[in-house]
């Protein structure tokens, strides 16, 4: 019970999803044609409300519910983000789909959509698989 408060966001989050068609394939393979701003205006939108909610949880020393500090600690760059990042869009590209959007599609019933899911946790086994032995 103590979960259902995730549940409620989820289900929330997925009809949002499927109401501002964000979950298209047609919507995404428009934005990958650059035949539509509608995509780059939900990412881009969803960035800057990112980095005004940082931004405020930094000045203003915010915590967690149970009073806990938020500590985002800053990332390091490397190739392999850039190699991850091409096949990530590349995939997202070919199948019109990406991990946010994938349970919301299943849920609208785009049953088709589980087998990128299925693809999508083998490749997650597979990269845990070899992570140690790729070069950094």
């Amino acid at each position: 019970m103590k979960n259902l408060k995730y549940l409620i966001v989820g289900i929330l989050f997925g009809i949002i999803f499927v109401k501002a068609e964000i979950l298209s394939w047609f919507r995404i393979h428009e934005m990958f044609r650059l035949q539509s701003f509608f995509m780059y205006g939900i990412i881009g939108t969803a960035i800057i409300v990112s980095m005004l909610s940082i931004f405020i949880i930094k000045k203003f020393n915010i915590k967690t519910f149970s009073g806990e500090d938020i500590v985002i600690e800053d990332k390091e760059s490397n190739k392999g983000q850039i190699y991850g990042g091409l096949i990530f869009g590349i995939g997202w590209a070919i199948t019109g789909s990406c991990p946010g959007p994938l349970y919301a599609q299943i849920g609208a019933g785009f049953l088709v959509v589980g087998v990128v899911y299925l693809s999508a946790v083998f490749g997650t086994w597979c990269y845990g698989y070899v992570k140690n032995k790729l070069p950094h």
